[in-house]
């Protein structure tokens, strides 16, 4: 039986390298250079290549594809360990080829796409040469595939769509949108005509697809499968956003214990009071609880499938969002005004928080799908009373030790001694 919490020795100075890396490297570039690495300046590409080319070096470019797509196969544990570093710094996913959207989109064009389809997409997604969105969600229907209206039209060799989505993550600065429609998933490049982008809002784009016309080999996977690309796109996704969340979390967290340490109030360090111990602990205990939860779920993928863990997903999405929420609301009440500013990252994570929520499917739905998996593995009880009835159990456990009592009636008196004191403390005990 294999139970271990360690990392294997040659990772962890791959842990180690990327730790240190984003520290010295990535972080500095990106207070410098924001968005660095989608700057069209032929100066800052070069920056950010020769940050690129260390990485590649190390093995750890694209951490998130398997070797025959290009990246090292890691697997999910170990890239959840790897995120646990990446998630810290804004721009280190797309530094080391791994941030979403694309990821999830690289993902769906490796498992669906044709061989043409893969060299005109995914190798220069996987090269940062273009960039992608997931244009998926829409204003009257959300996330709900069941309310959505967005559909494309055969019409000779060419595909016609029509229809508005919503809340498109980096849809104006994409190169091709993955556009889930009711009748099939399609890559549209993003300056075809009837594309129409709204200003607002800025980052999470609102688009319109007038007329818009791709021809018949831009359909993604089969006809009438843009559900099964979108449960196995959004699946990984979910885990994902998960690996990176635990990263913001322990950020926070170690912004709360360095700020409790450092500010005085009332006479002592804010440390020595306890409501700030009271909100240290908690969030120590629930950074682990998902920390925990992430990095099963993870291995439970490597071990069996995306689709086995789905129960495990759905409860890595909502705690993430909750967890993310609570230690960054309590750091930044720790931090005083200062959390309130845009001059530390607390703001920021406590306002992603309710996003978190909302992305990939709202947490009740994740939550409605926990429960009905959990309670598959279940059955009422029978009769009146519970399984767990004490009087109906101990009535079985002397019926197992009957055949004893027939041998030695001493014996018999002696459970039927213990008993009566049993039930006379637990009769003692509900009446007190």
């Amino acid at each position: 039986m294999a139970w271990d919490f360690s990392t294997e020795p040659e990772f962890q100075k791959k842990l180690d390298w990327v730790d240190e890396f984003c520290r010295e490297e990535v972080e500095p570039l990106d207070l410098v250079f924001p968005y660095a690495v989608r700057s069209p300046d032929p100066k800052i590409k070069e920056l950010v290549k020769g940050l690129q080319d260390q990485i590649k070096d190390e093995g750890l470019w694209a951490v998130f594809l398997d070797e025959d797509l290009g990246g090292p196969g890691y697997g999910q544990l170990k890239l959840a360990l790897l995120n646990e570093i990446l998630g810290r710094y804004p721009s280190a996913p797309q530094m080391f080829g791994a941030a979403a959207p694309d990821t999830g989109n690289m993902e769906m064009l490796a498992a669906y796409g044709t061989e043409e389809q893969k060299q005109r997409w995914l190798v220069p997604l996987m090269n940062q040469e273009m960039f992608s969105a997931y244009s998926m969600t829409e204003p009257q229907g959300g996330s709900d595939p069941n309310l959505f209206k967005t559909r494309a039209v055969r019409h000779g060799d060419q595909w016609i769509i029509n229809g508005e989505k919503w809340f498109t993550s980096a849809g104006r600065a994409a190169d091709i949108l993955f556009v889930m429609c009711v009748n099939g998933m399609f890559v549209v490049p993003r300056n075809t005509p009837g594309v129409e982008i709204m200003e607002y809002p800025s980052t999470h784009n609102h688009i319109r697809y007038n007329d818009v016309r791709v021809p018949l080999d831009h359909l993604l996977g089969p006809e009438d499968g843009a559900r099964v690309l979108a449960q196995r796109r959004l699946g990984g996704g979910r885990i994902h956003h998960a690996m990176r969340t635990v990263a913001q979390v322990k950020l926070a967290f170690d912004i709360m214990c360095e700020r409790a340490l450092s500010r005085e109030s009332h006479g002592k360090v804010i440390a020595e009071h306890q409501m700030v111990q009271e909100a240290i602990a908690d969030s120590y205990a629930e950074l682990n609880m998902l920390r925990l939860l992430v990095l099963w779920t993870a291995w439970t993928i490597d071990n069996s499938s995306t689709k086995q863990a789905r129960t495990q997903i759905a409860a890595c999405k909502y705690t993430c969002a909750k967890v993310l929420r609570e230690v960054s609301y309590r750091a930044l009440h720790i931090m005083g005004s200062l959390g309130t500013t845009s001059l530390t990252p607390l703001q920021a994570m406590l306002a992603g928080s309710p996003v978190m929520a909302i992305a990939d499917g709202v947490d009740e739905v994740h939550k409605v799908t926990v429960a009905r998996n959990v309670l598959k593995a279940y059955a009422p009880h029978e009769g009146l009373w519970p399984t767990e009835y004490i009087p109906a159990k101990r009535e079985a456990a002397r019926k197992k030790f009957e055949p004893l009592f027939q041998k030695d009636p001493e014996l018999r008196e002696l459970a039927d001694g213990i008993g009566r004191f049993a039930r006379g403390r637990g009769a003692s005990a509900a009446a007190g």
